[in-house]
């Protein structure tokens, strides 16, 4: 049986056991098999009622966090039952206590082979954990910002510079996927004061997430390109993509180029100069924003 199989399976044993007495479930009525008809969990957790069928019969194959907790809400699973529900929707399951930021020995290896690649990696809350030097050589070196300074959602929202270019459709995919992940980190992480004071914050100074978190968005992070304008070398059109961990919420941002194309030549050039502005470079340019460390400060960047 496929993962997804199973969790069907999971789903209707979970809601053949739970009893009906829910106020807004009828009670009273004939019933064919015990526990909650498919409509009336649908009902109690809030989704469509197709969609229920879809995921009972295997055919719904990546429910989200806020799914998958709105099913164990309803169905009453403990906690160990709500960690299995995760696991099989292919989701880290939901955690109580801080936002993590630990990069397992696994991952740091993978990072060193990706070493020749501008990367950063960013826990759930897009506060940046840990960089290479390329990164820091194409997008401004980080390291001499502070606190909220180094959180992307807050520099984006805020209108800090970057070297980062946008189209308009560029930027709406972004900010649809960035508020989602904040939704998100939320429900995995309920008591971390310090996430919650982040989004209290947005809201506070940022009428445009204010706008986009009330709207309840949904997006995602799929393979994009992105414009870098660098005082050195100048513009650099670089394809970018989002890797992510299994079991963790740490994000691995990779820049790269094609073999042989002027913008690899460029990152090439980099390599060499490094975070040294050279003579002559145009004014102006600030360093990209980038994301807020855990408390205890900067990761030591990858590689080292």
């Amino acid at each position: 049986m496929t993962r997804h199989g199973e969790l069907g399976t999971a789903l209707h044993r979970w809601r053949d056991r739970t009893v009906p007495a829910d106020p807004g479930v009828p009670a009273g009525e004939p019933r064919d098999s015990p526990g909650l008809r498919r409509e009336e969990l649908a009902q109690l957790a809030g989704l469509p009622l197709d969609y229920v069928i879809r995921l009972e019969e295997g055919r719904a194959t990546s429910p989200s966090v806020q799914v998958l907790t709105a099913l164990a809400r309803a169905l009453e699973l403990s906690d160990d039952e709500r960690r299995h529900l995760f696991l099989l929707a292919g989701q880290s399951p939901p955690a109580i206590g801080r936002v993590r930021d630990h990069i397992p020995p696994s991952v740091r290896r993978l990072l060193d082979r990706l070493a020749d690649a501008p990367l950063s990696v960013y826990d759930a809350s897009w506060n940046l954990v840990t960089w290479n030097p390329q990164w820091a050589a194409l997008v401004g070196d980080p390291s001499e910002r502070t606190g909220r300074e180094r959180n992307v959602v807050w520099r984006h929202f805020t209108g800090a510079a970057g070297r980062v270019a946008r189209t308009p459709e560029q930027e709406a995919r972004f900010e649809a996927a960035v508020v989602a992940d904040l939704r998100a980190a939320t429900v995995r992480y309920p008591t971390d004061e310090q996430l919650r004071f982040l989004i209290a914050e947005l809201r506070r100074v940022s009428g445009r997430f204010v706008e986009l978190w009330n709207s309840r968005i949904t997006g995602f992070h799929g393979s994009d390109n992105k414009t870098v304008d660098h005082p050195d070398v100048g513009l650099l059109t670089l394809d970018y993509d989002i890797l992510t961990v299994p079991g963790s919420d740490l994000r691995i941002a990779v820049y790269s180029a094609a073999p042989s194309s002027e913008a690899a030549d460029k990152l090439a050039l980099l390599g060499v100069i490094g975070t040294e502005t050279m003579p002559g470079s145009a004014p102006g340019h600030e360093p990209m924003p980038a994301a807020e460390p855990d408390a205890s400060g900067p990761a030591e960047p990858a590689g080292r």
